[in-house]
């Protein structure tokens, strides 16, 4: 199921991608941690858009379009202007490369992050999936 990102189906189709997707689950069976995405404004998007994910163990528990108001307190936040995050959803930019020249800024333990990048790279490539071009 392709979705325009970043829309409530988008959330869900990444949802159902995650929770369906054999290698991720491998891949990512150790992985204990909720992410929140801060798509910040910029010369393409108007608003700052909060997405929330509860990953867990190989599986989605959770994921859906935040409340900014939310006191939800998740392992990790990555902020971005949003064309930082079109461009690693498109492969412009790759996920390590948008951390490591901080096109990306993330809180939380970056240890965890550089311990488990084939998580990180596969949940990205499910994020392209269910995007397939539609931004």
């Amino acid at each position: 199921m392709m979705a325009t990102f970043p829309t409530s189906e988008w959330m869900q189709a990444i949802n159902e991608k995650l929770n369906t997707d054999e290698q991720y689950a491998r891949i990512a069976h150790k992985w204990e941690g909720d992410i929140r995405f801060i798509l910040e404004p910029d010369d393409t998007f108007e608003q700052t858009m909060w997405l929330y994910f509860d990953l867990w163990h190989g599986k989605c528990r959770n994921a859906y379009i935040e409340d900014r108001s939310s006191t939800t307190d998740p392992a990790f936040v990555l902020s971005a202007p949003y064309g930082n995050f079109v461009k690693i959803l498109t492969g412009e930019a790759g996920p390590m490369q948008a951390l490591m020249t901080r096109m990306i800024s993330v809180k939380g333990s970056m240890a965890v992050f550089m311990r488990n990048v084939p998580t990180v790279l596969n949940f990205v490539r499910c994020c392209q999936e269910v995007t397939g071009g539609k931004i």
